[in-house]
């Protein structure tokens, strides 16, 4: 439906039906869902389909599908409902001891790795009763900024891909080549020459998305020949094992991977700046208290990796 949508015209409960009804696409287990008998929620979804003017789900055989419409919805519709209970479950204070509460922090499989073990001891110690739901990121979090930090708690990733939010600087974290510990032509340090010659294995490598490392050498006109490209950082360093490959990796990630992957870690030839990885969040979250218990656990969190 174009336009502004007049909420005071709408029944909010069909929100919570609707997200049943995408994630179960079965009406009478998304009735049980929500405590719906199966003509409740069949009439439920008689209303929605006329509010969108599609179906929604349609039956095939002795299943339901998606219609398009209905698969677009899915993430929007997830994040609606995780809004709506952060602004029902809004409290004047928090008290970490006592509260029972999820929060939802989107980042990369590398932070995962470097600062998840640290963030997840703090939170048994602060906060028996919070849940913390670690999920991963893509590119499309930049593509649509202003929707994901609405729909989430923090997200987790380096200067230089959004702005305009605000954000607090966590850790920086340095840039190292990494390539297979018996490489056949690589001695005990690497030259810009040799980076140039080798295969590459790197991360995205699109157009719209890029490593921080990848965009400064496209601006320093290094040219590379690129053969492998994966859409995370924890396997990179398995991938380079007994290859003549090479990959930039970021430092904290690579020393710990060393040695279980096979590879060696060596100084890069080329100047390339440290990555700063940050917390973003939305202004809306600004002001409440269990937000700003959140950010100072991954604060306190980044503080003893120093």
């Amino acid at each position: 439906m174009p336009g502004r949508v007049n909420l005071a015209g709408l029944d909010l409960n069909l929100l919570v039906a609707l997200n049943a009804l995408i994630e179960e696409q079965n009406v009478t287990r998304a009735g049980a869902r929500v405590g719906l008998t199966q003509p409740a929620m069949s009439a439920a979804l008689a209303r929605l389909r006329r509010h969108f003017g599609d179906e929604l789900m349609v039956r095939h055989g002795n299943r339901y599908e998606l219609t398009p419409l209905g698969v677009a919805l899915r993430h929007r519709t997830e994040m609606a409902v995780a809004a709506v209970e952060r602004v029902f479950g809004a409290q004047p204070d928090f008290d970490p001891l006592t509260a029972e509460r999820e929060f939802t922090v989107l980042l990369s499989d590398y932070a995962l790795m470097v600062l998840g073990p640290i963030v997840a001891n703090l939170l048994e110690e602060r906060a028996p009763g919070v849940r913390l739901r670690l999920e991963p990121h893509g590119p499309s979090v930049i593509d649509d900024a202003e929707t994901t930090l609405r729909g989430n708690d923090l997200l987790l990733l380096p200067h230089g891909f959004i702005s305009d939010y605000p954000s607090q600087d966590l850790y920086s974290d340095g840039w190292v080549c990494v390539l297979s510990a018996d490489h056949p032509t690589v001695g005990d340090s690497i030259s810009a020459e040799e980076l140039r010659s080798l295969p590459w294995v790197t991360q995205y490598h699109r157009p719209t998305a890029a490593t921080t490392a990848d965009r400064q050498l496209a601006l320093l006109g290094f040219e590379h020949r690129v053969d492998l490209v994966i859409e995370s950082f924890l396997p990179l360093p398995f991938l380079l094992s007994g290859t003549r490959r090479v990959a930039l990796l970021q430092r904290r990630l690579a020393e710990r991977l060393a040695d279980a992957a096979g590879v060696r870690v060596l100084p890069c030839p080329i100047e390339v700046t440290d990555l700063v990885e940050a917390a973003w969040w939305h202004p809306l979250h600004a002001a409440d208290p269990a937000h700003q218990w959140l950010r100072r656990l991954f604060a306190d969190a980044a503080a003893q990796l120093h």
